[in-house]
């Protein structure tokens, strides 16, 4: 099977990535910078099994080079680490050019990884991954969204955030958005349902929330963090619920981008 990977220099996609090599399929690569992209990291897989084509899904002079005889495709691209004042203008651009792109192709599917969205007032972030669903059901290329809260594994921004404030900080005097409950899930676990949704007919121009067994609190995952390290961290909050106090101080406290 032939398969189109957008964000394959992503968290995720250098995850799904050996995964689809395993299971025999061809897989081809878009990429911004071809420099961000290791062979070496998949061998021995053959190399006629992986094409690596350099391109910006926001111009689409740069696409003319993608396949058109592709099975389906993974869309598994954001724009926050770029942009932060633009990104939702980037990011429903790139659908755009994608949407525009994959009518010309013989996909027979669209593989889409979003997040939860569960309340009538959305943050900017969850506003623009459901404005990019809305983008990608127009290209009439049966879509498969699967939305998750915080994917926990070595990488993911909001693990090393969790891991990064318990490793750091004795003592934490935090928002109190950390009683807010969310439902996490292994980072294995996602991969596990990108890779079998695969031309599953079921799947078809569907949603599904996807998460772990267990709803907790980033209080009660900061403390179960900090309970598997043998650390002992006393956790404070505050009446406050700023998004832009939060990433200042997560940005001083933390290696993620403001």
């Amino acid at each position: 099977m032939r398969i189109l990977l957008t964000g394959a220099t992503g968290y995720i996609g250098r995850r799904l990535l050996p995964v689809l090599l395993t299971k025999g399929h061809e897989v081809t690569c878009l990429v911004r910078d071809k420099r961000r992209f290791d062979y070496e990291d998949f061998s021995p897989t053959p190399a006629e099994r992986i094409e690596v084509i350099e391109g910006d899904l926001t111009k689409a002079s740069s696409l003319k080079h993608l396949p058109k005889d592709i099975d389906l495709a993974y869309y598994l691209v954001h724009s926050m680490s770029n942009s932060y004042q633009q990104f939702d203008a980037l990011e429903s651009q790139a659908a755009s050019g994608f949407t525009s792109y994959i009518r010309t192709t013989q996909a027979k599917q669209v593989i889409y990884l979003s997040g939860i969205v569960n309340q009538e007032q959305l943050s900017r972030h969850l506003s623009s991954r459901k404005k990019v669903e809305s983008i990608l059901q127009l290209s009439g290329v049966p879509l498969t969204v699967l939305r998750a809260a915080i994917i926990i594994g070595s990488g993911s921004a909001s693990f090393e955030i969790i891991r990064d404030l318990v490793e750091k900080l004795p003592i934490m005097v935090a928002p109190k958005w950390l009683n807010t409950r969310c439902q996490p899930i292994a980072i294995r676990n996602v991969i596990e349902y990108l890779e079998k949704v695969i031309l599953r007919a079921e799947t078809f121009d569907r949603v599904f929330d996807i998460g772990g067994p267990d709803i907790l609190t980033y209080r009660q995952m900061l403390q179960d963090y900090a309970k598997v390290r043998g650390l002992k961290r006393m956790i404070l909050t505050v009446p406050v619920r700023t998004p832009k106090l939060s990433s200042l101080w997560l940005y001083f406290v933390t290696s993620t981008s403001y």
